[in-house]
């Protein structure tokens, strides 16, 4: 709520001290009270009018360059030379080609839907639905999403859209590496709730992407894996039991054995697969994808390793043991992707208030804690059973206990959120049942919020992008450029302000 009153243009009090303000106070009895009125209203509630208007005439401004200049049918890469001649994915981009894979499209979506709600101006709608069409048009028939959608046509004949003519030829992936169908149900779920499910292009993509990712992707012990591609599964095929360790694993890689079809860990997959599907639960009231996201923490369960290693893998096959993935990936104990199933965990007890659910958690905490690396990091790989930390040698990749040679285009070795990690365990597990699920609303106003506002206006440029001095990775050419996990992030300030000072 901004104040009624404002400022006459003849006063302006930037740059004024205090006496001489008060020295033109003197001279007006009404407009020492008018002005009086000013400042205790704003010390009440701070006056945020001069800056809200700013923020919404530069989100606005953003948005249309993105939506006019930037995109390609509606969808986004993730980074664009600054005259936006050169463009990337995870790769040099020269073709009618968007990217799903976060930050691309789903973020730069889910960001306009945020201020879209936050400010009701139609024009963030428009181009959240211009980037959920170019979502439709990348639709697999299985239900999700591959890393990209292609629009030239021959090249869209390599993929099984939905909107292309069934081929036998034709790939049916559907992707949960790297958040790539979790981030764009996320958008188009939050995008049908922004418009009061009516537009009936975007429920019918967020029901049969939900319907794809329950009834094709997610297997009878609840585990999901890192592609599925909708062909029906026998589920004696698919035992449920717990992991555990195998008698004998390779220290060479002996292939890859499809290991993108079996059940998955790596990179967050399986919390980011729950967060999507609670929030389906919150908006459309379906008990079904609360019960699919507990199904998958039930898997999660299963998947703790026994002892001496509580923690889990970052992939296993159908007998439940560690696999290989990548011929970086070695069959292992992760000290990376642990950590997020800890996190994981905890967000389903608060949902459901169901102790098994933390039951792991301290042995798992325990457990990690004694295995960290001298420098306070976890190693991402530790050996079965012996637990040393694994790594891979730069020039050959050579399975390794050494780190002195140590790959360096792989995270092997990863921050400890051990400490933030337990201090939340042990404040979770105290609370009653009535305190377990956080509020959700607009942020509080604050301070700090309106100065990094202040500074993302101040670093647009005229145009309404965010430039960077960062390079084009893939094109090996430095900056200027545009990169869209910094457009993402200060969309989302923006948006976070213009909700909490509504």
């Amino acid at each position: 709520m901004t104040s009624r009153f404002t400022l006459t243009p003849a006063l302006s009090l930037k740059g004024e001290g205090v006496s001489f303000i008060m020295f033109r106070m003197a001279r007006a009895h009404t407009f020492i009270i008018s002005t009086a009125i000013v400042f205790v209203t704003c010390a009440i509630t701070p006056c945020h009018a001069d800056l809200r208007a700013d923020a919404l005439a530069a989100a606005k401004k953003a948005t249309s360059f993105l939506h006019d200049k930037v995109a390609t049918r509606g969808g986004y890469l993730w980074r664009y030379s600054a005259d936006l001649k050169l463009r990337e994915g995870e790769g040099v981009v020269d073709t009618q080609t968007v990217w799903t894979q976060p930050p691309g499209t789903p973020s730069v979506g889910e960001a306009f839907v945020r201020l879209y709600e936050a400010t009701g101006d139609t024009l963030f709608r428009d181009a959240a639905r211009d980037a959920a069409e170019a979502l439709r048009l990348g639709q697999m028939r299985s239900g999700g999403w591959q890393a990209y959608v292609e629009f030239d046509a021959d090249r869209r004949k390599k993929w099984a859209y939905r909107t292309e003519p069934e081929g036998d030829k034709r790939k049916d992936q559907s992707s949960l590496d790297d958040d790539k169908t979790q981030s764009s149900l996320r958008f188009v779920i939050q995008l049908d709730r922004a418009l009061d499910f009516k537009d009936a292009a975007v429920h019918e993509m967020a029901m049969y992407a939900l319907d794809g990712l329950l009834t094709k992707g997610q297997f009878p012990n609840g585990g999901f894996p890192q592609v599925w591609n909708g062909e029906p599964r026998d589920a004696k095929d698919y035992p449920v039991k717990p992991a555990s360790y195998p008698e004998t694993w390779s220290r060479e890689y002996t292939g890859h054995h499809e290991y993108w079809l079996r059940y998955t860990l790596n990179d967050n997959l399986m919390p980011d697969v729950i967060d999507a599907l609670y929030l389906a639960a919150d908006t459309y009231g379906d008990k079904r994808y609360a019960a699919a996201a507990e199904k998958a923490a039930g898997f999660l369960l299963l998947a703790q390793m026994p002892e001496p290693q509580p923690a889990w893998a970052q992939q296993y096959d159908y007998d439940m043991h560690p696999i290989w993935a990548r011929r970086f990936e070695p069959a292992s104990v992760t000290g990376g992707e642990s950590q997020g199933v800890i996190s994981a965990l905890m967000h389903v007890y608060r949902r459901t208030g169901d102790r098994k659910y933390i039951e792991p958690i301290p042995r798992a905490l325990d457990y990690l804690e004694k295995s960290k690396l001298p420098d306070g990091r976890l190693a991402r790989f530790y050996e079965m059973k012996t637990n040393k930390p694994l790594y891979f040698t730069h020039d050959d990749s050579q399975l390794t206990y050494d780190d002195s040679d140590m790959s360096t285009h792989y995270g092997f070795k990863v921050p400890s959120k051990l400490d933030k990690l337990r201090r939340e365990y042990e404040k979770v597990s105290k609370l009653r049942a009535d305190e377990l699920l956080e509020k959700q609303g607009p942020g509080r106003m604050t301070s700090g919020m309106e100065r990094e506002v202040r500074e993302v206006i101040k670093a647009m440029d005229e145009r309404g992008a965010w430039v960077t001095d960062d390079g084009l990775r893939y094109h090996k050419k430095p900056g200027p450029v545009i990169d869209m996990r910094v457009t993402v992030n200060n969309l989302n300030t923006l948006a976070e302000y213009l909700a909490a000072s509504r």
